[in-house]
């Protein structure tokens, strides 16, 4: 079995349960995913499955859109409603006040990562740190945020302030860390509610099945060709396929600079790249 599979991911799964899931009902051990979820998160989870594992990396987009409900007035060691609370305030927010820190933060900034992460330090994964209550300094990164933008009114509950945002940014981004920063530039504390991923690149939750459906065999695979438009398809036949297949060095034979390989039946065989010197050659052997 090979493709590409697009899951909504339910709350309080990990990505890895997930994988798991879809790879008993399957029946293989060749599941993969391309994006992390945190537990509490909900949405697009992107499931290569068999030779599509092979492009991984190419079915990750360097653009995700989120949905992000937050809440104003305190904050958790986890940046999320399912952590504890370390800090509180009471929080004095007006409507255009939110919006004048949401458009300050369209670009690229610099991100502190969650202290609860995966991201390693001197080779332990950070949340190891916290779980052992190591003191540690998260690394930052630099990441993008394209579009953000307020969703809802703004509910003031319980001395706190809600309201959603629809955020769209780069790949890296964490959004539980955006929210902190958000509340920070507004002289409170910030944490997530709930999030649901709606897109990675091309998949949207219009793509995306149910664990239901997988159950029921009420889904369809999607072919690694479907999954990257941008690059463009050439069909090669013998005596050029025999060589493809042995991953030989080629004159080049293409006008793009990347060219994902068929044969005449449409399977994919290999995407080639352009080299230098009127050449190309393998970048991700797919049939073989």
């Amino acid at each position: 079995m090979n493709g590409i599979i697009v899951i909504d991911k339910p709350k309080d799964y990990t990505s890895r349960d997930i994988v798991n899931i879809v790879s008993k009902k399957l029946n293989t051990k060749k599941v993969g995913h391309t994006g992390t979820l945190d537990p509490l998160a909900t949405g697009v989870l992107v499931l290569p499955i068999g030779r599509a594992l092979k492009v991984s990396e190419l079915l990750t987009s360097n653009t995700k859109e989120y949905i992000a409900e937050v809440i104003l007035g305190y904050e958790t060691d986890m940046l999320d409603i399912t952590g504890t609370e370390i800090k509180r305030n009471i929080p004095s927010v007006t409507k255009e006040e939110l919006l004048k820190v949401l458009k300050s933060y369209i670009g690229k900034y610099n991100q502190e990562v969650p202290l609860y992460s995966a991201v390693k330090v001197g080779g332990r994964k950070l949340y190891e740190y916290a779980r052992s209550g190591t003191t540690v300094i998260p690394p930052s990164k630099e990441v993008e945020v394209y579009s953000l933008e307020l969703i809802s009114d703004l509910k003031h509950i319980k001395g706190a302030v809600e309201f959603t945002i629809k955020c769209e940014v780069s790949k890296g981004t964490y959004i539980r860390s955006l929210i902190r920063d958000i509340a920070y530039s507004l002289n409170t504390y910030g944490t997530m509610k709930n999030l649901i991923r709606t897109r990675q690149g091309i998949f949207t939750l219009k793509d995306a099945y149910t664990l239901k459906d997988i159950e029921e065999n009420n889904y369809k695979l999607l072919s690694i060709k479907e999954c990257l438009p941008n690059i463009k398809t050439t069909v090669i036949e013998e005596p050029l396929l025999t060589k493809v297949k042995n991953g030989m060095v080629l004159d080049n034979f293409f006008k793009e600079n990347m060219s994902l390989l068929l044969d005449k039946e449409g399977k994919e065989i290999a995407i080639y790249i352009a080299s230098g010197d009127n050449k190309v050659k393998p970048y991700k052997m797919i049939e073989v």
